[in-house]
């Protein structure tokens, strides 16, 4: 096993650690473009409104009937999301589990990001016009589902590239990359093809034509050419599992009756995992809220521009990415338990700060580069936390169970937006429901133990 060394580790043991860390540098493609900053706010945006509620608004971004459609289109975007969240809570453990049997989780990665990038090629098709949301709503979930089925592969091969002293370091590492990532396509992006120079009818130095949202879609294609050159890297470099660490390998359907077994057992000898899992999939779902109604805030409640918007997402990129870097050093140091509790709390406090700010923007861009400055530590300190608890050979399997516990509760941040949205009328007040559910994250992980997990 590939282990780097505290201080300076030799040239055989860094690349490893760089060509897996490249493969979240090349996910921003999906997470910050996609999911978050462009391609999501492009499909809950007034292109996909009917023309004739856009006409009788007429410029009027408070006119009730456009609030309406505009606040349809984002619950069709949270409808794919929960739909795409269903699939992954069935099937991810299962995968995961399988990978360890077989020993092919670079296989298995390669060909769930191959489809994602399929995906993100495909929207490209998607129009602006509202014949086109449902497609642009159903690529968003297949791309979803299909990273999703990638991460567990990827996450579960940080203990292939890490050992138990700087595995916080490692993950910080690839958060931190993935954050670095997402600040340069962002900004390839805004000056190839969004920002407006001086052409209010082309986007971007190619100049390319804002009709129909081309512009946003052939930056999508772009992000899928980043994501398939930068995720090759760990494929190459990093080994598979060695064959003492694989397991006997099941069918499909009998996987079940294996998954079933982990959880029994979990339930039994190591109950503190299983919190574990329950808490980091309340409070990564708040995470996921914060990420996908961020950008909608700002624009629907603080009037930015999604020129605005993408300005604002490197910043916040800038200021996560150097924090998770901080991060995995404290998570090393005091533990990932400690950075996850102090993360979390600065998060509610912002979050109720963001309620009382009016509609400056000044005031979003000091609290929302807050938020950033806490969310990448979380991530990543509750990636090393399930890392160093997991046992040895069985790592696809517990991040299989991470990815179905954070899906299973996927409807929670959407379904609370919505709720607090729909009940006031107000969208800021969707922020309320993101709290809730942080602070019941929080409180779900307070009395977790850090005890390694005993499956028999």
């Amino acid at each position: 096993m590939p282990s780097p060394a505290n201080v300076s580790p030799p040239e055989s043991a860094r690349r490893p650690v760089l060509a897996w860390a490249l493969w979240d540098w090349g996910s921003a493609a999906f997470n910050a473009v996609v999911t978050t900053f462009v391609f999501s706010t492009y499909l809950a945006s007034s292109l996909f409104v009917d023309p004739a509620v856009r006409a009788a608004a007429n410029g009027n971004a408070d006119d009730p009937a456009l609030v309406r459609a505009l606040a349809d289109n984002a619950s069709a975007v949270g409808v794919a999301l929960m739909i795409a969240g269903i699939v992954v809570a069935l099937v991810a453990p299962v995968l995961g589990q399988r990978s360890d049997g077989t020993g092919r989780r670079k296989l298995w990665l390669g060909v769930n990001t191959g489809v994602v990038v399929l995906a993100m090629a495909a929207m490209v098709f998607v129009e602006g016009t509202p014949g086109y949301l449902v497609l642009g709503a159903t690529l968003l979930a297949v791309g979803n589902v299909f990273f999703e089925f990638a991460s567990v592969n990827y996450y579960a091969m940080l203990t292939q590239v890490s050992t138990r002293e700087n595995i916080g370091r490692v993950s910080g590492f690839g958060w931190g990359m993935g954050y670095v990532g997402g600040i340069v396509l962002l900004l390839l992006l805004l000056v190839l093809f969004i920002q407006s120079f001086g052409n209010p009818n082309a986007g971007g130095l190619l100049a390319v034509t804002e009709e129909g949202g081309l512009n946003i879609r052939l930056a999508v294609i772009a992000s899928a050419l980043w994501y398939a050159v930068f995720a090759i890297p760990v494929l190459l470099r990093v080994p598979e599992i060695p064959a003492q660490h694989r397991r006997v390998r099941v069918g499909f359907l009998r996987s079940y009756v294996v998954l079933w077994g982990t959880l029994r057992s979990l339930w039994r000898d190591s109950p503190q995992v299983l919190l574990f899992l329950v808490a980091s999939a309340v409070f990564r779902d708040g995470l996921a809220g914060v990420f996908t109604f961020g950008a909608i805030i700002a624009a629907q409640v603080f009037g930015f521009s999604s020129t605005e918007v993408l300005y604002f997402a490197v910043a916040a990129n800038v200021v996560a990415g150097v924090s998770t870097f901080v991060a995995g050093r404290f998570d090393d140091r005091f533990g990932p338990k400690r950075v996850i509790l102090a993360s979390l709390i600065s998060l509610i406090v912002l979050g109720v700060v963001m309620l009382f700010i009016g509609t400056s923007q000044t005031g979003f861009w000091f609290v929302g580069l807050g938020l950033g400055l806490f969310v990448g530590p979380v991530q990543s300190a509750s990636r090393s936390f399930l890392a160093r608890v997991a046992p040895e050979g069985r790592e696809g399997e517990m991040f299989g169970l991470y990815a179905t516990t954070g899906r299973a509760v996927s409807f929670l941040a959407p379904g609370l937006f919505a709720l607090f949205v729909g009940v006031t009328g107000d969208t800021r007040l969707g922020i309320l429901g993101i709290v809730l559910i942080l602070a019941a994250g929080l409180l779900l992980m307070l009395p977790v133990k850090a005890k390694g997990a005993v499956i028999r």
